[in-house]
């Protein structure tokens, strides 16, 4: 290969100078076949092969490869043919005697010619795309996967993004609303891959036809929407770009909080924070750039749609009612009646009819049980022997006041007693643990040793007056002899005051 040294001075004598090609071949010592080669071009071209080379070891094989390499299409990513793999088989399986690297050469070139070709895009105002993402964090000293919704505006590049411990229903719905308050508005349209959370199945001609959740969405909020091409995560690569750029900026090191209320609240911050930058060749920040997006999006509707999974079911024999391999209780005088189960992210509400008559936190663990130990008060109040086996009873933080209350009243009386601690208990239904302790320890320290006491001393003490007490139906009171002063004994205690 010449140099463009030697180029230049050999066109230079030909078209400046007017030599002859027979004199630029003696001058130069080259041949004119080259003289007229280097005539052509300005610079050296390049080596051309005007034919592929032959590969006498390799030919028969090639239909073998190109088969092999076809069929890892439909294979996963993870799964497919390695050169070297590829290498192994033809030598063990088709008797192949050649070498690795002619092998390997072969099909880093047959791969590039297949690699999918893309058209550039351009994104109009208003429009966006939803993914999930997921890390690694650590939410109330657990560690546990975070699964993150991301809501992205090509256009301007301005993101929103909420965590969850679940890619549920739930989340996908208020994922929505948080991210259209965030923006102040809701997109024209939105494109997603075809996530089951949205799409029930796709039909023979290409139609989706839609979860119930998501239709009620899009009937709430009138946005459009689009999906990708199955198994092309590249059609919407705006938003798979950032949910990595969300991992790798937001949420390392492992994000590390109490609850998820706080993460969320910091995801919110590098959001913000994030408006004020200018990206690649933009002159304008993202805040400055999102004006165009703000101008096209929707108008929020007066309420935000309601993000729960509902579910019909029936309450069991032991005041359960099961939802997603968990149990949880209500008030034992709902057993055996329908109610409906209203799944929210973070908490669990169940309805008998249009009463709210239990709520819990949500657990997402398999086989939980999730009981309110005041739900089954009334029918331990009946059942009192159940009571040291209870098991929605076992667990239950309560002061060691209340134990000792217990000891007490079964000492004096028995069953009863046990009867009227379960009563005393009860009162936790009207009153706040701090009010029933007070009265607690008050009958305790008057040995008024009986659940009419307890009652007595909690009312006296919310309504703030002195508390009266017969003295005859505790006998456990300490009696004590009260007797009038007479006026000079009064005299005589502020004789020496007085002087």
């Amino acid at each position: 290969m010449y140099t463009v040294g030697v180029y230049r001075r050999v066109r230079h004598g030909y078209y400046r100078l007017g030599l002859s090609k027979r004199e630029l071949s003696r001058k130069f010592g080259l041949h004119r076949d080259t003289i007229r080669k280097i005539l052509q071009f300005s610079v050296p071209p390049g080596y051309r092969r005007k034919n592929p080379p032959h590969k006498p070891k390799l030919s028969p094989f090639f239909g073998v490869i190109d088969s092999i390499l076809e069929s890892d299409k439909d294979t996963p990513r993870k799964q497919r043919h390695t050169a070297k793999r590829l290498f192994d088989r033809l030598r063990d399986e088709y008797g192949y005697v050649g070498g690795y690297t002619i092998v390997k050469d072969y099909v880093r070139e047959k791969r590039l010619r297949c690699r999918e070709m893309f058209v550039p895009l351009s994104h109009p105002p208003g429009h966006g795309q939803v993914d999930f993402g997921e890390a690694l964090g650590v939410i109330g000293g657990v560690e546990m996967k975070v699964r993150y919704f991301c809501m992205d505006l090509p256009q301007s590049d301005d993101l929103f993004v909420k965590a969850y411990p679940a890619e549920t229903m739930e989340s996908f719905c208020d994922g929505h609303n948080a991210a259209f308050s965030y923006f102040g508005g809701v997109p024209l349209s939105l494109l997603y891959d075809n996530t089951k959370l949205a799409v029930g199945r796709i039909e023979k001609n290409g139609n989706r036809k839609y979860t119930k959740k998501f239709d009620e969405l899009l009937s709430h909020y009138l946005f459009e929407a689009r999906f990708g091409r199955p198994g092309k995560g590249n059609d919407k690569g705006k938003v798979e770009g950032l949910v990595g750029y969300v991992r790798r900026n937001f949420l390392v090191p492992i994000p590390r909080f109490d609850g998820f209320d706080k993460l969320n609240q910091y995801l919110v911050e590098q959001c913000l924070k994030r408006r004020e930058q200018k990206l690649r060749s933009h002159k304008e920040t993202i805040q400055e750039r999102f004006k165009k997006d703000k101008e096209k999006l929707l108008s929020l509707p007066p309420f935000l749609y309601d993000a729960c999974d509902k579910v019909g079911t029936r309450v069991s024999s032991m005041s359960l009612v099961r939802y997603k391999t968990n149990d949880y209780s209500v008030p034992v005088a709902y057993g055996h009646r329908e109610v409906q189960v209203r799944a929210y992210i973070h908490e669990v509400v169940i309805y008998c009819g249009t009463e709210a008559i239990a709520k819990h936190k949500r657990s997402y663990e398999k086989e939980d049980y999730i009981f309110d130990p005041l739900h089954y008060l009334p029918l331990l109040e009946q059942k009192v022997g159940a009571l040291d086996q209870a098991a929605p009873l076992q667990g239950w933080e309560l002061p060691e006041t209340f134990s000792l209350l217990r000891r007490l009243l079964e000492s004096r009386a028995g069953k009863k007693g046990k009867r009227e601690y379960v009563q005393v208990l009860r009162l936790l239904e009207n009153f706040n643990l701090k009010e029933v302790h007070h009265a607690v320890n008050e009958a305790i320290r008057l040995r008024a040793l009986s659940f009419d006491a307890v009652r007595h001393l909690l009312l006296c003490h919310i309504e703030q007056r002195p508390p009266r007490l017969d003295l005859e139906s505790y006998p456990y009171l300490p009696k004590a002899q009260v007797e009038t002063t007479s006026a000079k004994e009064y005299m005589e205690l502020l004789e020496g005051v007085l002087l």
